[in-house]
């Protein structure tokens, strides 16, 4: 084989086989950029008849009262919701007490009151670029649908992802480097994350005595995030269930219907 033709062989396969090396490395590069795959779970909510876990959503609730709430807003959540988790209008005007909200008096002048179950979930920061600035220049995302958000589709997607998101933070691997005052966790897109692990083992004392370990907290305010994102899903559900039930029984009288009209056609 002339020379030429040797050097253009060998150039050749090279380029191929660089080509099949950075194949091969694309889409683990992609799943880095990601985060990894978060596992699936065996939520109660999921399914044609699934229904919400109101004992872990109470506490999932718990958790963001106590824990999550001093960072993130839950705007389009009101006090008076919480009836549908099972709380007695007692107990939600009890917890919507617990905070002052700013109010205008008979005058026009700003002041304070109490909250009341018909006022929104409060509000830690007094507008987000105060929020931004409490977090290193990151906004904290709101969390009333953020179950939905999350999702890629499918009704569990977005808890699957959240749950794994946190209960994913533990050291990094050797040789990855996380910039000073970020955190890593393997299944945040980039493996880093401004929020710190804030679900330690007995974060909270939970009122129903269930031990509060990372697992049960981070399981319990998944529950209670899906709840924020579509409270009306039981009820949707169940007129799922009662049109397809109607729909079976509409088509069988139709048959039934079609055999006797036609049967001296046949």
């Amino acid at each position: 084989m002339p020379l030429l033709d040797k050097i253009m062989l060998r150039s050749a396969l090279t380029a191929a086989a660089l080509l099949l090396t950075l194949g091969a490395s694309l889409p683990a590069a992609r799943a880095a950029e990601e985060g990894a795959e978060p596992p699936a779970q065996n939520w109660t909510f999921g399914g044609f008849f699934g229904s919400f876990d109101r004992a872990s959503a109470q506490r999932g609730f718990q958790v963001y009262k106590e824990v999550c709430s001093a960072c993130h807003t839950m705007h389009l959540m009101y006090y008076r919701d919480l009836t549908g988790l099972g709380f007695t209008a007692d107990e939600v005007k009890a917890i919507a007490a617990e905070y002052k909200v700013a109010d205008t008096n008979d005058a026009g002048e700003p002041v304070e009151r109490t909250a009341l179950p018909a006022d929104k979930f409060h509000n830690p920061f007094p507008n987000d670029k105060a929020a931004a600035a409490a977090n290193g220049g990151k906004l904290p995302p709101d969390l009333s649908l953020m179950a939905k958000a999350r999702g890629e589709g499918g009704e569990t997607d977005g808890p699957n992802y959240i749950l794994a998101f946190l209960t994913g933070f533990h050291d990094a691997p050797q040789g990855f480097q996380v910039p000073d005052g970020l955190t890593y966790n393997a299944f945040f897109p980039g493996h880093v994350t401004a929020m710190p692990n804030m679900l330690t083992d007995g974060a909270v004392t939970y009122t129903d005595g269930t031990n509060a370990t990372h697992q049960q907290m981070a399981w319990d305010v998944v529950n209670f995030l899906m709840w924020t994102a579509e409270p009306s899903m039981e009820e949707r559900k169940h007129t799922g269930v009662k049109v397809v039930l109607f729909l079976i029984i509409f088509a069988g009288l139709l048959y039934s219907v079609k055999r006797k009209v036609w049967a001296n056609a046949h």
